[in-house]
């Protein structure tokens, strides 16, 4: 009988490992022609005005049954589009993102939080003219398959989070141009 119970065992323990082993992390490449970082603010209290950034690169792993990942992203703060060439110009100088001295900003994340497989937060540090600052990315929809196109298992989200540009040092103007953002970023990434 004690034979059995440790043949028993050992089966279990080695089903246990098979199944841990075919888990493991998986890397997925942003898709920069389908992300897409967008910020709003309060414009003297007359509109709401929304802008977004058309260069992001970075990487997202996940894995989805230890319920972990990371989350690394870059934005190319030069690549900022607010409709109107001029106010581009104006937005990248000194007393907003300054893209002379701090071309990128940057997202790297300290934690990713599930509910069941899905990831619902990113908690990380939001890094934009060499000022960081802890921030909570929420999702409001997640998505894993295969990109019917591209042949590839693929991801997609939509994430937000509000934060204060003063705290940034690109404060000019607030409170009369608001000094609160929401940052909302729609992305797109393919297996690796």
């Amino acid at each position: 009988m004690n034979k059995l119970i440790r043949l028993t065992l050992a089966a279990v323990a080695v089903a246990g490992f098979s199944s841990a082993a075919l888990a493991a992390p998986e890397t997925y490449i942003i898709d920069g022609t389908h992300t897409f970082p967008r910020f709003s603010y309060s414009h003297l209290g007359f509109s709401t005005q929304l802008s977004r950034f058309d260069k992001t690169s970075g990487k997202i792993v996940l894995d989805k049954e230890a319920k972990t990942g990371s989350v690394d992203v870059t934005i190319d703060m030069k690549s900022v589009d607010t409709g109107y060439p001029v106010f581009n110009g104006h937005i990248q100088g000194a007393d907003f993102f300054d893209t002379a001295k701090y071309p990128t900003a940057t997202f790297k994340s300290t934690k990713v939080l599930f509910d069941g497989d899905k990831p619902t937060a990113v908690e990380g540090n939001l890094t934009i003219k060499g000022v960081t600052k802890p921030v909570t990315l929420t999702l409001s929809s997640f998505l894993q398959q295969p990109h019917p196109m591209l042949k590839k298992d693929a991801i997609g989200a939509n994430a937000s989070t509000k934060i204060k540009r003063t705290e940034f040092n690109a404060g000019k103007y607030a409170p009369y141009v608001g000094d609160d953002v929401t940052i909302d970023i729609a992305v797109e990434a393919i297996h690796e």
